[in-house]
């Protein structure tokens, strides 16, 4: 199947060069731009992307309720994009704002070509990004600081998570993949599996992403705590 890509940034040389990217490839095709964020809804509502890759700082409605609304709009409906955020790291502090939204995952926009294209792969087939070096980085930064449009939100249950699945979620908040995870806990990778799925199904969360921000906002991490 062909992955529908929609690209939303509001500089146009940017969505030129990732339009160039991706339809070099024979699985992706890009069916849209939007240079904001009311754009790229309207936008998403008319094309049905499989993926929008979605800038954070745009004139107008920024990336971030772009995303609130896409997700929110679309979670009734049979199809759901899946929202694939780019920030520039030293100047996007709100970037957890935007996977508190929705989003599926987030990449610095100097990623390379091949790593861009494998991320879009990986979000169409309803997985999560967490690039390691890039949550560490980002988190230990700002997760003190970061505002939240829901200060208040109801506690995660974390009470009903294992010590292993406890375990599990501190290890994917440190941005390992299974396969890392499997190694330190000395278990096959599909024992990993099935414990992160535990983990997700048990605090209602809907993927790594959010099992990232969930583990710093109750404290399970700490920022600073890992290099």
């Amino acid at each position: 199947m062909t992955i529908r890509v929609l690209l939303v940034d509001d500089q146009p040389l940017l969505r030129t060069g990732f339009r160039f990217i991706l339809e070099a490839e024979p699985d992706v095709t890009v069916v849209g731009e939007a240079g904001d964020g009311a754009v790229a809804m309207e936008q998403s509502r008319a094309l049905l992307p499989d993926v929008v890759l979605m800038d954070i700082r745009m004139p107008g409605t920024d990336g971030i309720e772009a995303t609130r609304r896409i997700v929110r709009e679309a979670a009734p409906s049979a199809h759901v994009p899946k929202v694939l955020v780019l920030t520039t790291f030293d100047l996007d502090e709100y970037i957890v704002e935007a996977l508190r939204a929705g989003a599926s995952g987030f990449l610095l926009k100097d990623v390379p070509p091949d790593e861009l294209v494998q991320a879009i792969r990986v979000v169409a087939a309803g997985d999560a990004i967490v690039a390691p070096s890039v949550t560490r980085r980002l988190l230990d930064k700002f997760a003190t600081r970061l505002p939240s449009a829901h200060p208040q939100a109801t506690p995660a249950r974390v009470d009903r998570l294992t010590e292993r699945e406890l375990e599990v979620l501190r290890l994917i908040a440190k941005g390992m993949s299974n396969a890392e995870i499997a190694a330190e806990l000395v278990v096959s990778e599909t024992t990993v599996k099935t414990h992160v799925g535990n983990v997700l199904t048990k605090l209602g969360l809907r993927d790594r992403v959010q099992a990232v921000v969930l583990a710093y906002e109750t404290g399970l991490i700490v920022p600073g705590a890992f290099s």
